[in-house]
């Protein structure tokens, strides 16, 4: 416990993580956060910007092969308890999705990058399919978009320590799901709440 309130102080000194619950209140309700990725401050920046009494139930979905060892090992297990996700393509009988579906059945909530990997830009990519069907298979979680602001300029792509910058996190209401709703409707829904925040 002690590493995750020494890695929110840090955080919060280095890139602010400022929390802005522009449409909606923090809540014990199993929510999937799903955000803009720039940069790999992005992860600890919205885990940090949480209360605490959230962050001791909140994961970060990250990838194993990037995660594992030494280190940054270290800090997804001891300090924001990440969930890590084998993304190696291979068993094709192994559901990707079942790992977090079985967390947000457990009552954790869960921090998630639709787009997959990052982009040094300000407004997200397309977002992967993943999202759609792990909404499909947690029909009860609450979906709650979320934008990063200036973490792309902070930490961009290949550089080692943060550059310190003032950035906030914007949380914004709840995605409503919509019966019968293509995964391409979707997809593009969830993205613009996300644009929209920006």
């Amino acid at each position: 416990m002690l590493v995750q309130y020494l890695l929110a102080f840090i955080v919060r000194v280095l890139v602010g993580a400022r929390a802005l619950w522009i449409g909606c209140k923090p809540s014990d309700a199993v929510r999937i956060y799903f955000a803009n990725h720039t940069s790999h401050m992005d992860t600890i920046a919205l885990w940090c910007a949480l209360p605490s009494n959230l962050r001791a139930k909140t994961r970060p979905v990250a990838a194993a092969d990037y995660w594992h060892g030494g280190f940054r090992g270290w800090l997804a297990r001891h300090g924001f308890n990440a969930l890590l996700i084998d993304r190696a393509p291979g068993n094709r009988d192994r559901d990707p999705l079942a790992p977090l579906a079985q967390a947000l059945e457990r009552g954790e909530s869960l921090i998630i990058f639709p787009e997959g990997t990052r982009r040094a830009q300000a407004l997200p990519g397309e977002f992967k399919s993943g999202i759609f069907y792990l909404a499909r298979q947690a029909p009860a979680a609450e979906l709650v978009p979320v934008y990063l602001d200036n973490l792309y300029r902070s930490m961009p792509k290949g550089t080692l320590l943060p550059v310190p910058l003032t950035c906030a996190v914007r949380f914004g209401a709840p995605l409503q799901r919509v019966t019968d709703e293509t995964k391409e409707a979707f997809l593009a829904r969830a993205r613009q709440a996300v644009v929209d925040l920006a």
